[in-house]
């Protein structure tokens, strides 16, 4: 035993202080005990331990991390700005327009009643055919009704029907109607005389052929005046047959009888006179001399030209009455040609018309309008200001974006400025356009028919593909020339060009370099 545990040191322990073996086993069963408590510890909060660990790893990781991770905005607080460099972009090979963008209403256009004149008939005004259908087309010289068996026949005009016209009558009714025969190839007569004369009728005669209906029948009574007017005419002409006859007859003098027979006297008269004087009785001579006197006179008045006075007064009377026959026939006989009836005819603006509404029906009377029509054609109505309505003008192509998102082309067919509307006293300073489209399949028209539509007009475009650039890359020189700014490519360096503006539309312009170097494809400056 080592002097550090010697006995009475107080490092060494006492016998009375060593441990016995009862000691021993408790200390062992202290130790036991300890161990299992933490062994139970760890076993039965092994989820806590394990999650417990993992969050000291993570900030563990957490805190290395953070050293080399930096957040964009610290980033973008540390970053330098970078070195300036110039914002180019290519030059365009395109085509350019402007276009015109308005919305308008697709309607049949000057939908109108339809009215009649049944005046003149002489009786009820019965429907007794030719009734359209709703949609029909009425064209030049259609039949839009048959009304007491007689047609109803449809031309070109605006002025309505307020007379029957004939032979003779005068007026802007007949050169409405001239120039609506015209219209559908029928000869009618002089189109600047606004006189109903042959020629109108015959005209009208052939309207009636061609539609299948024959011509009015002439008045009653009118037969019988032709007849008689044409008696008078005859009887007056043998008149003047005579009258003229008996004229001759004075004017051609004495027969060759009368001249022979006169001569003869005249000769014996002569001889008588010689053989007196061959007797020597004076009374005798003087007898036979004044017989040969008064038969030379006699001979000379029976040869001398006769007064034709009263013969050619007699003739003259007689022509005068044939003449007056002569007008009275012709007058008889303008009665019997072909003339129109006010109720046989109907004038419509703007043919061909298609009909919206019918409100009568075979067999019934006329009343009122007999139906409704509107232009056959449908059109599209749009507003437009005026600055755009001075872009436009007749003819001009538009497209029209369709019910199913096609485009369907169309024409401008009227620019005009917008009618005051109702109440107010001026117009509003826009322009009302019209525009007529392409022709329409049936599907078409029924789809668009009362739709507000899209209408797009292009007001100018470039002839084909151009070199276009941007607008901010145009710039202008000292004196006022255009110009743009081309990158060479090499860093930034960068050449001015000379250009011509031309067309500007949708951000571009229509670019071409005096010198001819610019091409499709080089780099403009737009900014930098």
């Amino acid at each position: 035993m080592s002097e550090r545990f010697a006995e009475g040191s107080p490092n060494v322990p006492g016998a009375g202080d060593l441990p016995g073996i009862g000691d021993l086993e408790a200390a062992d069963a202290g130790v036991s005990t300890r161990s299992q408590g933490w062994g139970r510890l760890l076993n039965g909060n092994r989820t806590i331990w394990v999650v417990s660990a993992i969050a000291v790893v993570a900030l563990a990781a957490g805190l290395v991390l953070g050293r080399f991770v930096v957040s964009p905005a610290d980033a973008a607080n540390n970053a330098t700005a970078p070195e300036p460099g110039l914002i180019t972009v290519p030059v365009e090979k395109k085509v350019l327009g402007n276009d015109i963008t308005i919305r308008g209403d697709a309607t049949y256009a000057d939908s109108v009643e339809v009215t009649i004149e049944t005046g003149d008939l002489g009786g009820p005004a019965i429907v007794t055919g030719q009734v359209p259908d709703v949609g029909a087309t009425l064209e030049a010289a259609a039949i839009a009704l048959e009304v007491a068996g007689r047609p109803v026949i449809v031309l070109p005009g605006d002025l309505p029907v307020y007379r029957t016209l004939r032979l003779g009558v005068a007026g802007p009714d007949v050169l409405q109607l001239k120039l609506g025969l015209e219209a559908v190839g029928i000869e009618a007569g002089d189109e600047t005389s606004n006189r109903f004369d042959a020629d109108t009728a015959t005209g009208v005669r052939t309207l009636y052929e061609r539609i299948g209906y024959p011509s009015p029948e002439a008045p009653e009574g009118v037969a019988a005046a032709v007849q008689s007017a044409t008696d008078q005419v005859r009887s007056a002409e043998d008149g003047v047959t005579l009258a003229a006859q008996s004229l001759a007859l004075v004017r051609s003098g004495p027969s060759a009888v009368d001249r022979v027979e006169q001569d003869n006297l005249v000769r014996s008269s002569e001889r008588a006179l010689a053989a007196a004087k061959t007797g020597g009785e004076p009374d005798a001579i003087a007898d036979a001399a004044d017989a040969l006197t008064l038969a030379k006179t006699r001979r000379d008045s029976v040869l001398a030209a006769r007064d034709t006075t009263a013969e050619t007064s007699a003739l003259r009377s007689a022509e005068q009455q044939a003449t007056s026959a002569r007008d009275a026939l012709a007058t008889a006989n303008e009665a019997t040609m072909t003339y129109l009836p006010a109720s046989e005819i109907l004038y419509l603006p703007g043919l061909p018309r298609r009909v919206d509404e019918v409100t009568v029906s075979r067999g019934t009377s006329i009343t009122g309008s007999v139906m409704r029509v509107s232009g056959a054609t449908i059109q599209i109505s749009a507003s437009a200001s005026a600055s755009d309505a001075k872009l436009m003008k007749v003819g001009d192509a538009a497209v029209l974006s369709m019910q199913d998102d096609s485009e369907h082309g169309a024409t401008v067919t009227s620019v005009a400025v917008a009618e005051a509307k109702e109440g107010t006293d001026a117009a509003s300073g826009r322009f009302t356009i019209l525009l007529t489209p392409d022709d329409l399949t049936p599907g078409q028209l029924q789809s668009i028919q009362g739709s507000n539509l899209r209408v797009t007009i292009p007001v100018s475009s470039t002839d084909g593909e151009v070199l276009a650039v941007p607008l901010a890359a145009l710039t202008a020189g000292p004196g006022g020339e255009s110009r743009v700014e081309v990158s060479t490519g090499s860093g930034k360096k960068t050449v001015l060009v000379e250009v011509s503006a031309g067309l500007a539309a949708d951000g571009f312009v229509e670019v071409q370099a005096a010198d001819g170097s610019l091409e499709e494809g080089d780099l403009v400056v737009v900014g930098r």
